[in-house]
Protein backbone atom coordinates (compact mmCIF):
# COMPACT_ATOMS: atom_id res chain seq x y z
CA UNK A 1 0.00 0.00 0.00
CA UNK A 2 1.10 3.31 -0.47
CA UNK A 3 -0.11 5.42 2.70
CA UNK A 4 -0.30 8.69 0.71
CA UNK A 5 -3.80 9.97 0.42
CA UNK A 6 -5.12 7.25 2.66
CA UNK A 7 -7.22 7.03 5.60
CA UNK A 8 -6.07 5.75 9.07
CA UNK A 9 -7.90 5.72 11.99
CA UNK A 10 -5.71 4.96 15.02
CA UNK A 11 -7.07 4.58 18.63
CA UNK A 12 -5.36 5.91 21.91
CA UNK A 13 -3.73 8.42 20.03
CA UNK A 14 -2.74 10.86 22.72
CA UNK A 15 0.43 9.20 24.24
CA UNK A 16 3.16 6.47 23.51
CA UNK A 17 2.33 3.78 20.81
CA UNK A 18 -0.69 4.83 19.34
CA UNK A 19 0.19 8.75 18.98
CA UNK A 20 3.78 7.59 17.83
CA UNK A 21 1.87 5.67 14.99
CA UNK A 22 -0.46 8.76 14.22
CA UNK A 23 2.73 11.02 13.46
CA UNK A 24 4.70 8.55 11.78
CA UNK A 25 1.51 8.20 9.59
CA UNK A 26 0.60 11.37 8.93
CA UNK A 27 4.14 12.42 8.04
CA UNK A 28 3.58 9.77 5.30
CA UNK A 29 0.69 11.46 3.48
CA UNK A 30 -1.78 10.14 5.28
CA UNK A 31 -5.12 11.24 6.87
CA UNK A 32 -4.62 10.24 10.34
CA UNK A 33 -8.15 10.25 12.77
CA UNK A 34 -7.40 9.57 16.25
CA UNK A 35 -9.00 8.76 19.53
CA UNK A 36 -8.15 9.98 23.30
CA UNK A 37 -10.06 9.30 26.40
CA UNK A 38 -7.57 9.21 29.40
CA UNK A 39 -4.76 11.04 30.32
CA UNK A 40 -6.45 14.90 29.55
CA UNK A 41 -3.23 16.22 30.65
CA UNK A 42 -1.47 14.83 27.95
CA UNK A 43 -3.68 16.88 25.71
CA UNK A 44 -2.40 19.83 25.08
CA UNK A 45 0.81 18.34 23.69
CA UNK A 46 -1.02 16.10 21.67
CA UNK A 47 -2.91 18.51 19.53
CA UNK A 48 0.40 20.60 19.18
CA UNK A 49 2.19 17.40 17.65
CA UNK A 50 -0.27 16.46 15.44
CA UNK A 51 -0.59 20.15 14.33
CA UNK A 52 2.87 20.62 13.85
CA UNK A 53 3.10 17.55 11.95
CA UNK A 54 0.19 17.94 9.37
CA UNK A 55 -2.75 19.63 8.91
CA UNK A 56 -4.42 16.07 7.38
CA UNK A 57 -5.54 15.11 11.18
CA UNK A 58 -8.87 14.93 13.67
CA UNK A 59 -8.61 14.31 17.10
CA UNK A 60 -11.89 12.65 18.78
CA UNK A 61 -12.49 12.41 22.36
CA UNK A 62 -14.51 9.53 22.89
CA UNK A 63 -15.47 6.38 25.47
CA UNK A 64 -15.15 3.52 23.47
CA UNK A 65 -15.94 1.40 26.10
CA UNK A 66 -20.19 2.98 25.21
CA UNK A 67 -20.39 0.99 21.90
CA UNK A 68 -23.52 2.68 21.02
CA UNK A 69 -20.71 5.92 20.03
CA UNK A 70 -18.30 3.78 18.14
CA UNK A 71 -20.87 4.06 14.71
CA UNK A 72 -20.73 7.87 15.62
CA UNK A 73 -17.03 7.75 15.33
CA UNK A 74 -16.68 6.10 12.29
CA UNK A 75 -19.04 8.13 10.22
CA UNK A 76 -17.25 11.26 11.77
CA UNK A 77 -14.20 9.58 9.76
CA UNK A 78 -15.94 9.30 7.14
CA UNK A 79 -17.35 12.60 6.83
CA UNK A 80 -14.14 14.27 6.66
CA UNK A 81 -11.78 12.01 4.65
CA UNK A 82 -14.22 10.09 2.43
CA UNK A 83 -12.97 7.12 3.16
CA UNK A 84 -11.00 4.72 5.57
CA UNK A 85 -7.94 2.26 4.78
CA UNK A 86 -6.11 1.59 7.99
CA UNK A 87 -7.16 0.77 11.32
CA UNK A 88 -5.19 0.78 14.07
CA UNK A 89 -6.81 -1.34 16.86
CA UNK A 90 -4.55 -0.12 19.53
CA UNK A 91 -6.93 -0.22 22.93
CA UNK A 92 -6.29 -2.36 26.10
CA UNK A 93 -6.29 -1.87 29.69
CA UNK A 94 -4.21 -3.92 32.19
CA UNK A 95 -3.85 -4.41 35.77
CA UNK A 96 -0.03 -4.43 36.79
CA UNK A 97 -0.41 -7.16 39.76
CA UNK A 98 2.33 -4.87 41.45
CA UNK A 99 0.03 -2.00 41.02
CA UNK A 100 -3.63 -3.16 41.66
CA UNK A 101 -3.25 -6.99 43.65
CA UNK A 102 -5.74 -8.71 43.98
CA UNK A 103 -8.53 -8.51 41.77
CA UNK A 104 -11.34 -6.91 42.12
CA UNK A 105 -14.78 -7.39 39.76
CA UNK A 106 -14.61 -3.90 38.78
CA UNK A 107 -10.81 -4.33 37.45
CA UNK A 108 -11.81 -7.69 35.86
CA UNK A 109 -14.64 -6.24 33.55
CA UNK A 110 -12.86 -2.83 32.76
CA UNK A 111 -10.10 -4.99 31.23
CA UNK A 112 -12.29 -7.52 29.11
CA UNK A 113 -14.11 -4.79 28.09
CA UNK A 114 -11.42 -2.31 26.75
CA UNK A 115 -9.15 -5.27 25.77
CA UNK A 116 -11.46 -7.01 23.97
CA UNK A 117 -15.34 -5.78 23.48
CA UNK A 118 -13.42 -2.28 22.22
CA UNK A 119 -11.58 -4.01 19.49
CA UNK A 120 -15.17 -5.85 18.71
CA UNK A 121 -17.65 -2.83 18.27
CA UNK A 122 -14.89 -0.63 16.19
CA UNK A 123 -13.50 -3.45 13.73
CA UNK A 124 -17.57 -4.15 13.26
CA UNK A 125 -18.26 -0.63 12.40
CA UNK A 126 -15.49 -0.44 10.35
CA UNK A 127 -15.59 -3.06 8.18
CA UNK A 128 -17.68 -1.83 5.17
CA UNK A 129 -15.93 1.27 4.92
CA UNK A 130 -12.22 -0.90 5.38
CA UNK A 131 -13.76 -3.13 2.06
CA UNK A 132 -14.89 -0.34 0.05
CA UNK A 133 -11.54 0.62 0.00
CA UNK A 134 -10.26 -2.93 -1.71
CA UNK A 135 -7.26 -2.58 -0.30
CA UNK A 136 -6.82 -1.76 3.50
CA UNK A 137 -5.30 -3.02 6.71
CA UNK A 138 -6.05 -4.01 10.22
CA UNK A 139 -3.25 -4.51 12.87
CA UNK A 140 -4.70 -5.43 15.93
CA UNK A 141 -1.94 -4.86 19.48
CA UNK A 142 -1.75 -7.31 22.07
CA UNK A 143 0.85 -8.41 24.50
CA UNK A 144 2.90 -11.35 25.27
CA UNK A 145 1.07 -11.80 28.13
CA UNK A 146 -1.22 -13.93 25.86
CA UNK A 147 1.17 -16.50 25.56
CA UNK A 148 3.20 -16.05 29.23
CA UNK A 149 0.29 -15.79 31.29
CA UNK A 150 1.78 -14.48 34.87
CA UNK A 151 4.73 -16.46 35.29
CA UNK A 152 8.47 -16.09 35.75
CA UNK A 153 9.97 -12.24 35.52
CA UNK A 154 6.70 -10.99 34.37
CA UNK A 155 4.77 -12.30 37.31
CA UNK A 156 4.70 -8.70 38.48
CA UNK A 157 3.38 -7.38 35.29
CA UNK A 158 0.83 -9.35 33.67
CA UNK A 159 -1.78 -10.91 35.79
CA UNK A 160 -4.71 -13.45 34.53
CA UNK A 161 -7.24 -11.02 33.26
CA UNK A 162 -5.06 -9.10 31.26
CA UNK A 163 -3.33 -12.44 30.03
CA UNK A 164 -6.70 -14.38 29.11
CA UNK A 165 -8.07 -11.01 27.18
CA UNK A 166 -5.04 -11.25 25.18
CA UNK A 167 -5.26 -14.50 24.30
CA UNK A 168 -8.74 -13.52 23.13
CA UNK A 169 -7.23 -11.06 20.87
CA UNK A 170 -5.64 -13.95 18.67
CA UNK A 171 -8.59 -15.66 18.03
CA UNK A 172 -10.18 -12.14 16.90
CA UNK A 173 -7.21 -11.55 14.44
CA UNK A 174 -8.13 -14.70 12.62
CA UNK A 175 -11.62 -14.50 12.51
CA UNK A 176 -11.25 -10.90 11.19
CA UNK A 177 -9.08 -11.77 8.92
CA UNK A 178 -11.67 -14.27 7.02
CA UNK A 179 -14.51 -12.00 7.23
CA UNK A 180 -11.67 -9.15 5.80
CA UNK A 181 -10.19 -11.13 2.79
CA UNK A 182 -9.64 -10.18 -0.02
CA UNK A 183 -9.79 -6.86 0.62
CA UNK A 184 -8.60 -6.85 3.98
CA UNK A 185 -5.90 -7.59 5.92
CA UNK A 186 -5.99 -8.52 9.63
CA UNK A 187 -3.12 -9.17 11.19
CA UNK A 188 -1.80 -8.55 15.01
CA UNK A 189 1.50 -7.05 16.60
CA UNK A 190 1.86 -8.77 20.11
CA UNK A 191 4.05 -6.98 22.21
CA UNK A 192 6.74 -7.72 24.65
CA UNK A 193 7.96 -5.14 27.26
CA UNK A 194 8.14 -1.27 25.89
CA UNK A 195 8.92 1.59 26.93
CA UNK A 196 5.69 3.06 27.11
CA UNK A 197 3.74 -0.54 27.69
CA UNK A 198 5.16 -2.30 30.79
CA UNK A 199 8.61 -0.91 30.49
CA UNK A 200 10.23 1.64 32.06
CA UNK A 201 8.10 5.19 32.08
CA UNK A 202 5.21 3.43 33.39
CA UNK A 203 3.96 3.88 36.72
CA UNK A 204 4.11 0.07 37.62
CA UNK A 205 7.86 -0.27 35.95
CA UNK A 206 8.62 2.27 39.06
CA UNK A 207 7.40 0.20 41.48
CA UNK A 208 10.08 -2.52 40.67
CA UNK A 209 13.02 -3.40 42.66
CA UNK A 210 16.71 -3.13 40.43
CA UNK A 211 17.09 -6.56 40.64
CA UNK A 212 13.18 -7.46 39.25
CA UNK A 213 13.80 -5.09 36.80
CA UNK A 214 17.12 -7.20 35.78
CA UNK A 215 15.38 -10.18 35.66
CA UNK A 216 13.00 -9.22 33.06
CA UNK A 217 15.92 -7.62 31.14
CA UNK A 218 18.32 -10.80 31.56
CA UNK A 219 15.00 -12.90 30.52
CA UNK A 220 14.57 -10.65 27.28
CA UNK A 221 17.26 -11.58 24.46
CA UNK A 222 18.08 -8.42 23.23
CA UNK A 223 18.85 -7.40 26.69
CA UNK A 224 16.70 -4.55 26.11
CA UNK A 225 12.96 -3.15 26.44
CA UNK A 226 11.75 -2.00 23.29
CA UNK A 227 10.86 1.51 21.90
CA UNK A 228 8.05 2.83 20.20
CA UNK A 229 10.09 3.58 17.10
CA UNK A 230 10.43 -0.80 16.97
CA UNK A 231 6.71 -0.90 16.78
CA UNK A 232 6.40 1.78 14.50
CA UNK A 233 8.79 0.25 12.16
CA UNK A 234 6.84 -3.29 12.35
CA UNK A 235 3.59 -0.79 11.79
CA UNK A 236 4.84 0.47 8.60
CA UNK A 237 6.01 -2.55 7.31
CA UNK A 238 2.90 -4.47 7.78
CA UNK A 239 1.10 -1.75 5.87
CA UNK A 240 3.55 -1.56 2.90
CA UNK A 241 5.52 -4.54 2.32
CA UNK A 242 3.34 -7.64 3.49
CA UNK A 243 0.56 -7.56 0.74
CA UNK A 244 0.19 -11.47 1.12
CA UNK A 245 0.10 -11.29 4.75
CA UNK A 246 -3.36 -11.82 6.95
CA UNK A 247 -4.53 -13.78 9.87
CA UNK A 248 -0.71 -13.53 11.16
CA UNK A 249 0.44 -12.92 14.66
CA UNK A 250 3.99 -10.99 14.68
CA UNK A 251 5.70 -11.73 18.64
CA UNK A 252 7.80 -8.68 18.74
CA UNK A 253 9.27 -8.67 22.11
CA UNK A 254 13.17 -9.39 21.57
CA UNK A 255 12.60 -12.59 21.87
CA UNK A 256 10.96 -12.38 25.69
CA UNK A 257 8.88 -15.09 25.19
CA UNK A 258 11.96 -17.34 24.24
CA UNK A 259 13.62 -16.81 27.77
CA UNK A 260 17.46 -16.69 28.82
CA UNK A 261 18.00 -20.30 27.85
CA UNK A 262 21.67 -20.60 26.20
CA UNK A 263 22.33 -23.30 23.65
CA UNK A 264 25.10 -25.85 25.06
CA UNK A 265 27.60 -26.93 23.08
CA UNK A 266 27.08 -29.58 20.75
CA UNK A 267 28.89 -33.35 21.64
CA UNK A 268 30.54 -35.06 20.18
CA UNK A 269 28.36 -38.28 20.01
CA UNK A 270 29.29 -41.72 20.20
CA UNK A 271 29.53 -42.77 16.55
Amino acid sequence: MDIKNKTALVLGGIKGIGKAIGLDLLRAGANVATTWFDWEESLHKMKADFSRTGPNHMIENINLLDTDQIPGLIEKVIKKFHRLDILINNIERGGWPIVHGQYTAGQWDLEMATTLRAKQWVFASALPYLKNSENSVVINFSSIAGITGRTGPASNLFNEGYSAANRGISLLTETWARMGAPQVRVNEIMLGIFETRHGPGTRGWGLLSGAQKKAIIDHTLMKRTGTTDDIVRMVRFIIEDAPFMTGSVIRLDGGYCLGAESVGKMPEGVL
